[in-house]
């Protein structure tokens, strides 16, 4: 707990550091004081001004990054002891964590606002301070020297800093989409809670990119200087290449407004590849040593993108799916014991018989601590490929197998709701997912562990009869204990649009049972048990052999041609080999870290290459059986007496939650918009201070 405690306090020093930079870089005393002084110290044969940039801008960053990985690691051992000895921490920022309700930007704690805040005064006060400076040097007599009036002038140097604007932006905008990031959990983070930040980013990085490209289009017509629209030059900034970078922009912009993601989705997926040029040309355009300012972000996401790929590249066992009629289904996976994830965490899918490269994000239903051999997620059917999933599999001539690759699962370090007398669990439809593996996590700590948990009160709201069947869900398939009777468990579940309970088309539970392939395996670790501990090692020693290699680059070709000039040597030339370099010493490193913790799972792939046989069916000719449950026949009597039906109401959420009088009560939901914005005024009237919000991300 030291150790962590003293990692973190040096990442915070570090960070903070890092931000005073960026206070500072506009400023006369950073740049006329400082960088020169920096760069006279640091400039060499070997790594030229671009040395400087990456101590400044990209070091701190990656070395949080290594720091971040150790902190994780302390902490899955801290978390696993304080699950064994059942203990909580106390929450001494719920005050800050209160939700806010704000328009354009939806449900914020007090802290993320705060933090947005500030975020935003940085970039007005950079802005600001680097106008302020440039308009003082413009003059009549200055601006008549090139040719021009003082407004065209000040023009020009408007859109220079807008783009320098941008790109502070653009050095956080990929951190909240790096998923098995080391940075994001030092701040409580996770990367499904985190895509807020990053679209937040997105819009504000295009808005003042485009006023960048704007501004200086103008310029140039004003000017009579059109024909810089198509230069590309040797040794400055590229206008061509910031051109096709703004496109690719404006291309991704365009598809991630809601109405066009939610109806266009596939879309909305393709185009966000366009990142891969919208990335390479911004290099391009402002070349690599100015591009170090923003590479740090982008770094650790291509370190875990490559992760992914590898990870992408394995079948797994996929041992049985449960359908149910209401539209969902739930599949099993064999997993490693050694893979453990929090309760909310989420799985990444892709089924090659649908799509080879849709890859869709669900929650994971299943708690590692109770079933260690199996991982479940659970699908509702709201979209294309999903529907054709639920086809394929409930079917009358169903398949009896399914190639499935996955990336993660990805969640939360730890999760502590033991710190609550009660949780009150509010969802709509398929938004009860998440709480399926709370409360399975909560079996395993009142039965296995006896501890004491909380009230558990679980509110949630379906369309139809048919939907109640995912109540089914809350407890494991067959082959799991699922004794629940320590746990003190009511279940508020309201149909809304219908008043009694319907019988017609009423459906069976059914299990699908899949066959073994020798080639599959369970689902395990990507980088093994120390996982984290490989990540920062990755992430070190990729970084340490790019700079040998830019290094011998500059020393032995670029420094005698161009003696640290910057005037000789083609920038696209030098950006191209950098990027190069980056993605060579990212797989080089990253391949023999996963192919040296793929030994260690040899074993267990081999047991599962032994399952034939072992899994149940119905008769010698057939792999599809009938469950035989239904909602009135649950096989853990004690979960029917602990549900209410209301039919043709809606649940009164401000009377429910106001009764509540215990001194601390979690109250998580997730479901609608608009269901989350009623919870969320409710928690942060300041009629109820025992009421602790958070909002639960999903993904179906």
């Amino acid at each position: 707990m030291d150790a962590m405690k003293a990692i973190r306090a040096l990442v915070m020093v570090v960070f903070i550091g890092y931000l005073f930079i960026w206070v500072m870089t506009p400023t006369n005393v950073y740049r006329q004081k400082w960088l020169p002084s920096i760069r006279a110290k640091t400039s060499s044969t070997y790594f030229g001004v671009q040395g400087s940039t990456i101590l400044i801008y990209t070091f701190p960053i990656l070395f949080i990054a290594a720091l971040g990985s150790v902190y994780l690691h302390f902490g899955k051992k801290i978390s696993g002891g304080e699950k064994e000895s059942c203990s909580s921490k106390k929450n001494r920022v719920a005050i800050w964590k209160r939700p806010v309700i704000i328009q354009g930007l939806g449900i914020v704690s007090r802290i993320e606002l705060a933090f947005f805040i500030m975020f935003i005064a940085l970039l007005v006060w950079s802005f600001s301070t680097y106008l302020h400076i440039s308009f003082a040097k413009i003059t009549p007599k200055s601006a008549a020297k090139s040719g021009e009036e003082v407004w065209e002038a000040k023009l020009d140097s408007a859109a220079l800093r807008l783009g320098i604007i941008g790109n502070i932006c653009l050095a956080f905008l990929f951190f909240p989409v790096t998923r098995g990031s080391s940075v994001l959990p030092l701040f409580g983070l996770t990367s499904e809670a985190s895509v807020k930040y990053h679209i937040w980013l997105g819009h504000i990085v295009m808005t003042l990119f485009t006023a960048h490209g704007v501004c200086y289009t103008i310029f140039w017509a004003v000017t009579h200087q059109s024909s810089e629209m198509l230069k590309w030059e040797t040794t400055g900034v590229s206008n061509v290449a910031g051109e096709v970078a703004l496109v690719a922009g404006l291309v991704m912009w365009a598809t991630t407004f809601p109405r066009i993601r939610r109806k266009m989705f596939e879309l909305f997926f393709y185009t966000h590849y366009l990142y891969i040029i919208f990335m390479l040309f911004f290099v391009l355009h402002v070349g690599i040593s100015y591009a170090c300012i923003t590479l740090p972000g982008f770094y650790l996401f291509l370190v875990d993108r490559y992760l992914r790929f590898l990870q992408s590249r394995q079948r797994v066992r996929l041992l049985s799916a449960r359908i149910l009629p209401c539209e969902t289904i739930e599949l099993n996976f064999s997993k490693s014991r050694e893979l453990s994830y929090t309760p909310t965490s989420i799985m990444f899918l892709n089924v090659p018989s649908i799509s080879k490269v849709q890859w869709h994000p669900f929650t994971v239903s299943s708690s590692s601590s109770l079933e260690a051999e199996k991982l479940s997620v659970a699908i509702k059917v709201e979209g294309s490929w999903s529907k054709k999933l639920f086809q394929l599999l409930s079917s009358p001539n169903s398949v009896d197998r399914l190639d499935v690759s996955v990336e993660g699962p990805y969640g939360p370090v730890s999760t502590d709701f033991l710190r609550h007398d009660t949780l009150v669990m509010v969802s709509g439809g398929s938004g009860i997912t998440p709480f399926i593996s709370i409360f399975r996590e909560l079996i395993f700590m009142s039965e296995t562990l006896k501890c004491k948990t909380p009230k558990i009160i679980l509110i949630t709201s379906f369309k139809s009869s048919s939907d109640l069947t995912m109540l089914d869900l809350l407890l494991p398939s067959s082959g799991t204990p699922s004794d629940f009777s320590k746990l003190e468990l009511q279940v508020e579940a309201y149909v809304t649009r219908e008043k009694q309970l319907s019988t017609e088309n009423k459906m069976n539970i059914q299990t699908l049972w899949f066959k073994p392939n020798p080639s599959d395996a369970p689902i395990t670790p990507i980088l093994g048990q120390n996982s984290s501990l490989w990540l920062g090692a990755i992430i070190c020693s990729s970084f340490l052999i790019f700079l040998l290699f830019i290094g011998i680059l500059t020393r032995f070709y670029i420094y005698p041609i161009d003696h640290n000039t910057n005037k000789i040597f083609s920038y696209s030339t030098r950006a191209v080999l950098n990027m190069l370099f980056i993605c060579i010493c990212i797989a080089i490193t990253a391949s023999a870290s996963f192919l040296w913790n793929k030994k260690d799972n040899a074993m267990e792939t081999k047991q599962i290459q032994n399952m034939d046989g072992t899994t149940p069916q119905a008769s010698p000719n057939s792999w599809f059986y009938n469950a035989d449950r239904e909602l009135e026949s649950l096989p853990q009597h004690s979960l029917v007496q602990s549900t209410n039906l209301h039919f043709g109401e809606r649940p009164d959420l401000k009377k429910i939650l106001f009764e509540r009088k215990e001194s601390s009560v979690g109250v998580l939901v997730c479901g609608p918009k608009k269901m989350r914005h009623e919870v969320a005024g409710i928690c942060s009237s300041g009629l109820a201070a025992n009421l602790h919000f958070e909002s639960i991300s999903f993904s179906w």
